[in-house]
């Protein structure tokens, strides 16, 4: 009898190898409630940026990290939930933040379909080698900030290089650090489990 793991079917993204047979709704319901807790809790990890009225944080690498995880659905569901509960008055934007009347709601916006395409990438493999989680990383961070960077100059009356200047250059290191350690955690992931499909 063979002990090797059985191939993944293609398209399948890490979540999808939790064995839920039988309780696939109620396992779907708790990602998407632990994504969204998840990127609540990174969001607090957050250091204040001179000059610009967005801080780094840990949601943006939280939310990245969910899509790829969960696929697009479950991270498109994760990411809605933690910016409606938020909007909503639950102090778990960045630095315990709330509400929708702020410069940086573009960002979470951005996380919203960023986790979506890097789900949508992640089923189809952009997250199983180091070089295209790299892309995929890439591609998450960009759509953040191509929706973050406007939504600041606008909820600012900034200009839109103003908006670059504060919105998106102070965090092009912290980004390309936690591309970095994507890079080496999810196709870790795959390699450990035996399963890069």
């Amino acid at each position: 009898m063979s002990t090797a793991a059985a191939p993944v079917r293609p398209g399948a993204v890490l979540a999808d190898l939790l064995p839920a047979a039988r309780h696939r709704y109620a396992v779907d319901a708790a990602l998407v409630l632990g994504g969204a807790a998840l990127t609540g809790i990174a969001a607090q990890i957050a250091v204040p940026v001179p000059g610009s009225p967005v801080p780094v944080t840990g949601q943006t690498f939280a939310a990245l990290l969910i899509g790829t995880a969960l696929g697009a659905r479950r991270g498109f569901l994760a990411l809605a939930l933690y910016a409606v509960v938020g909007m909503a008055g639950m102090p778990w934007f960045a630095e315990g933040t709330s509400g929708y009347a702020m410069p940086s709601l573009g960002y979470i916006l951005g996380m919203l379909l960023a986790a979506t395409v890097v789900g949508a990438l992640a089923r189809r493999g952009g997250d199983r080698s180091v070089l295209r989680t790299a892309g995929t990383m890439v591609i998450g961070s960009a759509i953040i900030y191509a929706i973050g960077v406007p939504y600041l100059a606008l909820a600012t009356g900034m200009s839109l290089s103003a908006a670059v200047a504060a919105g998106l250059v102070p965090f092009l290191i912290g980004d390309a650090l936690k591309a970095a350690l994507a890079m080496g955690a999810l196709p870790a992931s795959w390699k450990l489990l035996g399963r890069r499909g």
